[in-house]
């Protein structure tokens, strides 16, 4: 009798470390599909700024839903339009497929002009190739936070609160979109990925992301601004 319970205590254990690979294997699959879509939305992205001298596509902030960048894309995304636009990984996906939304949400220090308590625009968004001095160390676009609509209206960041504020980078983005299991109460388990302007992807940890934002780094804030401040 003790022989068989040892034999089925090693086999429980044996079946959930095997489980938990799955699990792993899976989330790593999604994280670098969606890593891909996001290329392929940085290249669609700068092939309509080349055609609209230097000029990316605007938000819903500025235009209609009909005419902001996940619409204005959809040529250049091709067929596969409706999979680019959506994270393997998110959980409201196919709402989002409905409602014309996307898993992916662009940088407002790029795209979204700054407004004032009165309305008045304080400063005139870098959404210009022309004018971003280092493409490589700008970042284009996040994964959005599942606490956000699924509307196509949820198509831009609120960046400029990020500082020093975890809170409120966590209500635009997803830092811990792949991960195994529950998120964690702060979400700093697990990781996400992030579109530059160059058009490569960068998959940082969660946690990293967090600790950067409380240290006073707005990691949204393109390196030429946040440097002379």
């Amino acid at each position: 009798m003790v022989e068989v319970l040892v034999a089925v205590a090693i086999i429980a254990v044996l079946a959930t470390l095997g489980t938990s690979a799955v699990f792993a294997g899976l989330s790593r699959a999604k994280q670098v599909h969606c890593a891909n879509n996001m290329r392929q939305i940085g290249v669609a992205l700068t092939a309509h700024a080349v055609e609209n001298n230097g000029f990316f596509p605007e938000t819903t902030h500025t235009v209609a839903v009909n005419r902001a960048w996940i619409a204005a894309l959809e040529d250049e995304m091709g067929p596969n339009y409706d999979e680019l636009r959506l994270c393997p990984a998110d959980p409201f996906k196919e709402e989002r497929r409905e409602r014309g939304g996307t898993s992916y949400i662009l940088n407002s220090y790029i795209f979204v002009p700054e407004i004032g308590p009165f309305g008045e625009e304080l400063s005139s968004p870098c959404n210009n190739m022309q004018c971003i001095e280092e493409p490589a160390r700008t970042l284009m676009a996040f994964i959005v936070s599942e606490g956000q609509t699924v509307e196509a209206t949820m198509d831009h960041t609120h960046s400029r609160g990020w500082t020093r504020s975890w809170e409120n980078v966590l209500r635009d983005i997803q830092p811990d979109r792949h991960r195994t299991g529950r998120p964690n109460d702060d979400h700093s388990r697990g990781s996400a990925n992030y579109l530059f302007i160059d058009g490569h992807v960068e998959t940082w940890k969660a946690s990293d992301a967090k600790q950067r934002i409380e240290s006073g780094e707005n990691f949204a804030e393109p390196p030429h601004l946040r440097e002379n401040t």
